[in-house]
């Protein structure tokens, strides 16, 4: 399968791809992804474009002229060089797939969950680390009970604060 990427007017990216398939192309996408919201105190899930602005277009066959895509208002040009055709290669293709694979909608990624060893960013946690042990989605903060001065200790902090899951620690004396 080929994956090729047009960059269009933000506003017409779905129209564009509906006239894309109406032109025989087998799939065009413009990606979209799952936010939660509060509406009225409840928790909404709505989607929203991932990538204002662009369409990935698949096709069982190469597309080496601009054929498909002409006349459609709101296209303003295709991604990539005529060297390589515009043809999405390498990690942009594996991107591309991943959203045909998804049908286009990206869900709501979960970065971090109970239980996940983390690193603590801020100057004043000095980069300890602890387990998060409660997350509160609508104040977007999770509780950290790590240790220090050799006692247990918690705090509520800001996921921002968070890095990544942090590899655990090593008995330096183990081989």
């Amino acid at each position: 399968m080929f994956a090729y990427c047009l960059f269009c007017q933000t506003q017409k990216t779905e129209t564009i791809a509906l006239q894309l398939e109406r032109r025989g192309v087998d799939r065009a996408i413009s990606p979209r992804i799952v936010k939660r919201q509060r509406v009225r105190g409840k928790n909404v899930d709505a989607l929203y474009p991932l990538l204002p602005g662009y369409v990935f277009v698949y096709s069982q066959t190469e597309l080496p002229d601009y054929e498909p895509f002409r006349g459609i208002e709101g296209i303003i040009r295709r991604l990539g060089t005529a060297e390589q055709g515009y043809r999405l290669l390498d990690g942009d293709y594996d991107f591309a797939m991943n959203l045909y694979r998804k049908d286009g909608v990206v869900g709501q990624i979960t970065v971090f969950k109970v239980g996940d060893t983390v690193r603590l960013d801020d100057p004043l946690f000095n980069g300890c680390q602890g387990t998060i042990t409660r997350i509160d989605p609508r104040k977007q903060r999770a509780r950290v009970d790590y240790q220090f001065a050799g006692m247990a200790c918690f705090t509520w902090i800001a996921c921002e604060l968070i890095s990544g899951r942090a590899e655990p620690e090593q008995d330096p004396s183990a081989p």
